[in-house]
Parts: C-alpha cells; sequence; structure tokens
C-alpha cells in the first residue's frame, strides 16, 4: 500500500476545500466528484447514508482524483470496522470530548496488538479480498483518523485531545460548539468565531492539521488564515435547495412549502 495522500495533502502547501455530500445519493456524489474541489465528506451521522449506501458513493467516485473523508454517526467500533472494511481510508468522527475517547478511535482503527480491529481482510474490499498481499501488515500505514471537536468539554481538553497518537487532524464543528456555548443556531457569532480561531491556533500548534466547516467564504479564508488547512464550504443538498429556491423566485413561482 502507498502512503496515505490525504496526509500528504494536509501537510502541503496550501488549504484543501471541500464540500459535504449529505443526500446519501451516489449519482449526486459522482457529479460533485468531477467539480474540481479537492475533497468530499460523505456523511453518516445526520443523513440517510447506511453501509451499502455509503459504499455506493465511494464506487462512483473511486475513478476521480478528489480525496473521500466519511463520517459514521458515532465513534462505535463496530461502525468503524465496516467502513475500513469497505475501503474507506480518511475517518472523521464526531462528538469527541476527550483524549480516552479519542484513544479508544484509534484503536477501533488498528489491528491487535495495536487496537481492536477485526480482522476480516479476506472478505473485505479494502484489501481487495486479500489481493493486497501485504494489506494487514500495512493497512494501518494507509488511514487517517480525524476527530470532531464540537463542544465545550471538548474544547477544554483539545490539548490532550490533539496529543493522542495516532490522531492525525481535528476538527472543529461549529454548530453543535456553537449550542454548547450558548449560541445555538448562530454558529458565526462573534463569540464562537473567535473561539474557533483559538482552537484551530492550539490544533496547529501542536503539530496536527485542523479543520473546520464555513459555508461563508469570508469566514471559510478567516479560518484558513487562523490555521485551518481543510474546509467545508458547502453541501450538495444546500446547493440544490437555495439553486432551487432562486430559480422558483426568478420565475415568481409561489411561496416554498415548509
Amino acid at each position: 500500500m502507498t502512503r496515505n495522500r490525504w496526509a500528504e495533502l494536509l501537510h502541503g502547501g496550501r488549504a484543501q476545500y471541500g464540500m459535504w455530500i449529505a443526500s446519501g445519493n451516489a449519482y449526486s456524489a459522482e457529479i460533485c466528484a468531477g467539480s474540481g474541489l479537492d475533497w468530499l465528506m460523505l456523511d453518516q451521522e445526520h443523513v440517510p447514508n447506511d453501509i451499502r449506501s455509503t459504499l455506493a458513493q465511494l464506487q462512483a467516485v473511486a475513478a476521480y482524483p478528489i480525496e473521500v473523508l466519511v463520517r459514521p454517526a458515532s465513534a462505535d467500533p463496530v461502525a468503524v470496522k465496516q467502513l475500513l472494511d469497505i475501503g474507506v481510508t480518511n475517518l472523521i468522527v464526531p462528538m469527541i470530548e476527550s483524549a480516552d475517547a479519542a484513544r479508544a478511535l484509534v484503536a477501533a482503527t488498528r489491528y491487535p496488538p495495536a487496537g481492536i480491529r477485526g480482522v476480516g481482510s479476506a472478505l473485505a474490499r479494502a484489501s481487495r479480498w486479500n489481493r493486497t498481499s501485504d494489506y494487514l501488515i500495512t493497512a494501518d500505514e494507509g488511514l487517517t483518523v480525524t476527530v470532531q471537536v464540537e463542544s465545550v468539554e471538548g474544547l477544554e481538553a483539545l490539548p490532550d485531545i490533539v496529543a493522542v497518537d495516532g490522531v492525525d487532524a481535528v476538527f472543529i464543528g461549529p454548530a453543535d460548539l456553537a449550542a454548547s456555548m450558548g449560541y445555538l443556531g448562530r454558529p458565526e457569532a462573534p463569540e464562537v468565531v473567535e473561539t474557533i480561531e483559538k482552537a484551530l491556533q492550539t490544533i496547529s500548534g501542536y503539530g496536527k492539521s485542523a479543520g473546520v466547516n464555513a459555508f461563508d467564504e469570508s469566514l471559510a479564508r478567516r479560518y484558513v488564515d487562523a490555521g485551518a488547512r481543510f474546509v467545508l464550504v458547502g453541501a450538495d443538498v444546500t446547493l440544490l435547495a437555495r439553486g432551487s429556491e432562486t430559480l422558483a423566485a426568478r420565475y415568481g413561482c409561489g411561496a416554498v412549502q415548509n
């Protein structure tokens, strides 16, 4: 196996800009894979995605020169194992609030004795059904683990989380962080933005890659200036929602349906 390309890009010369695939649809994922963006995030936390639909999306985008991260609904080791076995090489995992949780997540991605990942490579797309003869030996080198910190508790533990061996990057989740800080629905509140900037600087200061999502361009660029190396700047469903609303308004159509 070769070294993980996403890991190399995170330490490259410029920030990586990507988008959320929240439709749970392989056709949409393929359209976006050819957009010229740097990376996609296939989500299972907030969208109707399961292991089969995620696999279909991975297969649909495989032919395109774009990096792919997959976010499970939680750090459940069984869910992590299944994603790794279908060929996910870059995980982004929500709601990590302590160094212990980060260590447990890393262990779920490693084969024994370094971790607890179940050995099923003969059945797995990840090893090309054991056609990759050294998969069990080299699998760990081909993975990246990104933890999401998105609460006040998580921020308080950030220096310890960043220091965990096997954590490649930390992604700050503005929406949940804003709610945790008392600004529900206001991730762009000045207090939240300043807190995120400080977190990005902390992560970078420990030599790890920092990420965040920001659909507002000026805010995205502000976060890059603060140290973000990868930023989610849009989502397939929001592009479709806002674009269709704009189209309807252009022709004087009826009110938006709730």
